[in-house]
């Protein structure tokens, strides 16, 4: 706005001059009679330049306005300025004291068990179930010959996958602060050095001896950029590894493999349940054939005891009620209007029990429950027991 008031304050003195060369040429060209008065002139003059005052002071107001603003921005500005300043220091501040802690050997191990612990916990295994930390294992014939890994892995066939976390960070900071290539590529050289160092002491512990695991340690870099910068100066380190049975793992490479270990343990469970339910289905079936042995004996039972009843109504209606009804014609009991309605006759029972019919239940009238039944013993009625 500040370079727009010149060129405002030129366009007004052009139209004044303007103007005024017009009642100049205008006077010239009439007569005296003819010439306006003097207040006329300046009334008209007036009338032309009060729109040219009022947006003067319009513009003027805006360019105020907007030198207002302006200032008001820039002290945002330099607010922000400020601001950005002291956090940059604080974080530089911050930085520096994180980087002065990662120095200690014993923060730097702590920092490597936190990420190895937050990176089994999201493959989904569980403490204790599917994985242990720090579980120690002595030598049988060695009491002093002790082993504590960081993690032992247990996989779904009873093995163990070792893993024990390093973090070679000294060299790795100095070479993030060296002054040039140089000697960064010298101290990246040392970083190296110190893994193969990690390598060679974690394959002399040779843990596949004491857990079931296969021949091999998992070497765990809690950061991607230890292993990549140590793979520019030795190309070779992931082969002089594989060589000692060691595997060296980042936080990318280890959460696949843990990850595979949670898919293989979700397998196992779902063969593990679908065996169980092919166990309890042959069990079903045989415990089936065995109801519909019972079944059978109980119908051919209840037919007997039919049998039987029907043959008990049969006497009694042929023997003993006629015999008894006699008694009647005799005079020893009193007579009644209906001589049948002191004696009743039972009824016969005509219904028959209805045979089982479907093969799982007939399974063992047939001699097939052997094959129907399940290898696992069934819990049935007490042999001793006789059932009639």
């Amino acid at each position: 706005m500040s370079d727009l008031l010149p060129l405002v304050v030129g366009l007004v003195l052009g139209l004044l001059i303007g103007s005024g060369t017009v009642l100049v040429v205008i006077r010239a060209t009439r007569n005296d009679a003819a010439l306006p008065s003097l207040a006329a002139e300046r009334a008209a003059v007036d009338a032309l330049v009060r729109p040219v005052n009022l947006t003067l002071a319009r513009v003027s107001d805006d360019l105020a306005r907007a030198e207002r603003e302006r200032a008001s921005a820039h002290a945002q500005l330099q607010e922000q300025i400020r601001l950005t300043a002291l956090g940059t220091d604080s974080l530089r501040d911050q930085t520096g004291r994180l980087v002065t802690a990662l120095r200690r050997s014993e923060v730097r191990g702590r920092w490597g068990e936190v990420q190895l612990r937050r990176l089994v916990e999201s493959s989904g295994l569980l403490p204790h179930v599917h994985f242990d930390e720090q579980s120690s294992s002595r030598d049988p014939d060695d009491a002093a010959d002790l082993l504590r890994p960081d993690l032992v892995v247990h996989l779904s066939d009873d093995r163990d996958i070792v893993v024990d976390a390093k973090v070679p960070l000294s060299s790795y900071l100095d070479a993030a602060e060296a002054p040039d290539d140089a000697t960064a590529r010298v101290l990246l050289a040392r970083h190296a050095g110190e893994v193969m160092a990690h390598v060679d002491r974690l394959s002399s512990k040779a843990y596949w001896t004491r857990y079931e695991s296969p021949a091999f340690v998992v070497l765990f870099l809690p950061a991607e950029s230890f292993l990549s910068s140590a793979l520019e100066v030795r190309p070779d380190l992931l082969e002089y590894a594989f060589a000692r049975d060691v595997v060296i793992a980042t936080p990318t490479t280890l959460l696949a493999l843990l990850r595979t270990v949670a898919h293989t343990w979700r397998q196992e469970s779902a063969a593990g349940n679908a065996r169980e339910v092919q166990r309890l289905a042959r069990e079903l079936h045989g415990r089936l054939a065995t109801l519909g042995a019972h079944l059978g004996k109980l119908g051919s039972a209840l037919d007997s005891a039919v049998g039987a009843y029907n043959g008990t109504v049969g006497s009694l209606e042929s023997r003993v009620l006629v015999s008894a009804r006699r008694l009647a014609t005799l005079g020893v009991v009193e007579a009644v209007d209906d001589p049948d309605s002191g004696l009743p006759s039972p009824r016969l029972v005509t219904t028959t029990t209805r045979p089982v019919s479907a093969a799982e239940l007939v399974a063992a009238v047939d001699g097939d429950l052997a094959e129907l039944a399940p290898a696992v013993p069934i819990v049935g009625p007490d042999p001793g027991v006789t059932y009639g």
